[in-house]
């Protein structure tokens, strides 16, 4: 999602390498303004962060330190924006969400991303409800979203009055005990008095806690652009930017929080409805900067794995006792924790690996498969002491799995290997060890 972003600033830092070098203080500006601009943000917002960035580094004496200093403040005051962040829950439940956005902006995708975020991190209650009446096939695509991540739906194909099927969802989510309805709203293929007046008089019906606008990040300045009439003529709340794993470029994101002057909440970070992101100034510097969302990747993991399994997971690594059945667990774990890309984005130091995890899937990953079908021709006790595993056990299971004996003795040794690997890390030193691999693996990260 950074990668230009952060490629640009560390190409930017390298210039400067000596302290109180004028004209490499220039040369670093001028190529940070060159990566801004290409980057897709507004003219005017890198003119702003040129100005700050020169002026703050000339004051606290030229260097790299200090740039990266100024750099870093400057990009936070710019997506620091006055309101929420994250999701704000009502005092008096249900929390009411009205989503809006043009058609293919991937707001139909993106209420079903927030249902499961408020499912899994939040552990609420959620409604769903079909309000969008004008495209065709949009109940049908909500209903299929809403029954993969098990959420409820509220939908009436009979009435073909949008502010009708809002208030009997209404009532429905108030005698049902819900936490948070999310309506998601009718879009079209541009701003238009019809949609702007079906939207004015959904909001009437449904007197929103907030109103998030979902933005399709690969549209550049046309997502400002469009941001901000919605702001002008209906009033939202924050922006959610969808697709912005595509959009490698990044700026979009500066150039909503400068220009729109509206908090961005969330970013969809992949195709999977795991992979929606809350969108904190602060963190999201840090992995401009390189430098990783440690905090982030702490409560996406919190979210989906039981403290007292994690525990007990630590001890078995810690004896190395770590097996087949726990292998599994933790990756079905994962797959609720969105893609590996967004996933490694998170670990300080491993943003470059990110991208060669661009195409990982957990679900679809031919070694993965494979992994599987070896140990689900394992007995259960073979599943809990792989150690018991011998030739003729071998023979058996590469039978019942497909594959031949030199491949289930390769798959069987890089289990032993990374079991080795886990208990390593697991000590008093383990973290350390491990931080010091990536920074061999990855070449070090920003130049300090």
């Amino acid at each position: 999602m950074f990668e230009t972003l952060t490629d640009s600033f560390t190409a930017a830092i390298k210039k400067i390498r000596f302290h109180d070098d004028e004209k490499a203080l220039k040369k670093a500006l001028q190529e940070l303004k060159k990566a801004l601009l290409k980057a897709d943000v507004h003219h005017k917002v890198v003119k702003e962060l040129i100005v700050k960035v020169e002026y703050d580094t000339k004051a606290s004496g030229i260097g790299k330190d200090q740039f990266l200093e100024a750099l870093r403040n400057t990009l936070y005051e710019i997506l620091e924006v006055r309101g929420n962040q994250g999701f704000v829950f009502a005092p008096n439940p249900p929390t009411v969400i009205l989503m809006t956005g043009l058609q293919g902006s991937g707001k139909t995708t993106t209420t079903g991303k927030l249902a499961t975020y408020l499912k899994h991190q939040k552990k609420k209650k959620v409604l769903v409800v079909a309000a969008d009446l004008q495209r065709l096939a949009a109940v049908e695509q909500l209903r299929q979203i809403t029954e993969k991540i098990e959420v409820d739906l509220y939908s009436d194909e009979t009435n073909s009055d949008p502010v009708v099927v809002v208030q009997s969802a209404l009532v429905k989510a108030a005698t049902s005990l819900y936490d948070v309805v999310l309506i998601d709203t009718a879009g079209r293929l541009a701003i238009d008095e019809a949609l702007m007046q079906q939207l004015q008089e959904v909001k009437e019906a449904a007197s929103p806690d907030e109103i998030f606008y979902v933005a399709d990040s690969l549209t550049g300045q046309d997502a400002v652009r469009t941001a901000q009439s919605f702001r002008e003529k209906i009033g939202i709340d924050g922006v959610i930017l969808s697709k912005y794993d595509g959009d490698s470029k990044g700026g979009v994101a500066l150039g909503i929080a400068s220009q729109v002057e509206v908090p961005l909440r969330f970013i969809g970070s992949g195709e999977k409805m795991e992979d929606l992101e809350v969108f904190l100034p602060e963190r999201i510097v840090n992995r401009l900067m390189g430098l990783g969302d440690v905090e982030g990747l702490a409560e996406k993991t919190a979210g989906v794995i039981d403290e007292k399994t994690a525990k007990e997971l630590t001890k078995k690594i810690k004896k190395g006792k770590f097996n087949f059945n726990d292998f599994l667990e933790q990756i079905e774990s994962m797959k609720k924790m969105g893609s590996m890309k967004s996933l490694m984005g998170m670990i300080p130091g491993m943003g470059a690996m990110s991208k060669a995890m661009k195409d990982f899937d957990l679900d679809n990953s031919q070694e993965l498969n494979q992994i599987k079908a070896l140990v689900s021709s394992m007995t259960p006790k073979e599943r809990e002491d792989p150690d018991l595993l011998n030739n003729s056990r071998k023979q058996r299971i590469a039978k019942g799995c497909g594959l031949s004996q030199m491949e289930v003795n390769k798959i069987l040794k890089q289990f032993k290997n990374a079991s080795k690997m886990a208990k390593r890390f697991s000590g008093k030193k383990g973290m350390k060890d491990l931080q010091n691999m990536m920074t061999q693996m990855q070449g070090g990260g920003f130049p300090r």
